[in-house]
């Protein structure tokens, strides 16, 4: 699904954003520390919310965190990461009324804390005009078992379209599943298990900024590069 731009082009309804190079951009600016990266790239989503509010860009997902990074990662970088999720997701939905919250992975993975913080934030959110999905101890392969796991739990057994239509319901997120653009930034060509049910249609852009360095002219050129693709199917 999209939407066409005020200047003509086509605008993604729902972009996914795969946000890479914190620790990198950390590194080359020579901080001491990689977890001043994962700040900075933490503060840089709200820059990215606003800058898709103004786009008229309603629908967003964004990869925090997968299962694997919980279990592989070191203990206190990880850590880390969950602080920032506890202390700054509720602080940017906080400070507009725009966004709706919704998780994507398994909050039995993060401290209780910090889980809890983010279940009030999707209450406290419910019913705003955007929606933001947060994939963090998220896993793409349980992900789908779960939705089929409740398909059966409800004792449907639809078939053909109305099949993927029922999978499609019971997937985390908002109203509009698929996702129309992916950005992958820090030069990686991959996409990570980034939702890839939602995402089998996307065009895929990929970049070489580091995350925090990622700008909205940055963005405009990755929403060019979509409406170009677009154009020519």
């Amino acid at each position: 699904m999209t939407t066409t731009a005020s200047a003509g082009g086509t605008l993604p309804a729902h972009i996914g954003v795969i946000m890479d190079g914190n620790r990198r951009w950390a590194r080359a600016a020579g901080m001491a520390r990689v977890s001043a990266g994962h700040r900075a790239g933490a503060d840089h989503l709200a820059d990215l919310l606003r800058w898709l509010t103004v786009r008229g860009i309603h629908h967003a997902s964004v990869y925090v965190l997968s299962a694997d990074n919980i279990r592989k990662r070191d203990a206190d970088e990880v850590a880390h990461l969950f602080r920032l999720v506890e202390e700054l997701v509720p602080a940017w939905l906080g400070r507009s009324d725009e966004w709706q919250l919704h998780i994507a992975g398994d909050l039995g993975l993060l401290p209780a804390s910090c889980a809890a913080a983010l279940t009030q934030a999707v209450r406290a959110t419910e019913g705003r005009r955007s929606h933001l999905t947060l994939a963090i101890g998220y896993d793409p392969k349980q992900s789908l078992v779960d939705a089929v796991r409740t398909l059966l739990a409800d004792g449907e057994e639809p078939e053909g379209d109305a099949l993927v239509q029922a999978i499609d319901a019971r997937l985390p997120g908002g109203p509009i599943k698929d996702i129309d653009l992916v950005i992958r930034t820090s030069g990686e060509r991959r996409i990570s298990g980034f939702f890839p049910w939602q995402s089998q249609h996307a065009e895929i852009v990929f970049s070489d900024k580091m995350w925090p360095a990622f700008t909205e002219s940055d963005l405009d050129a990755a929403l060019a590069e979509y409406a170009r693709r677009r154009a020519v199917h």
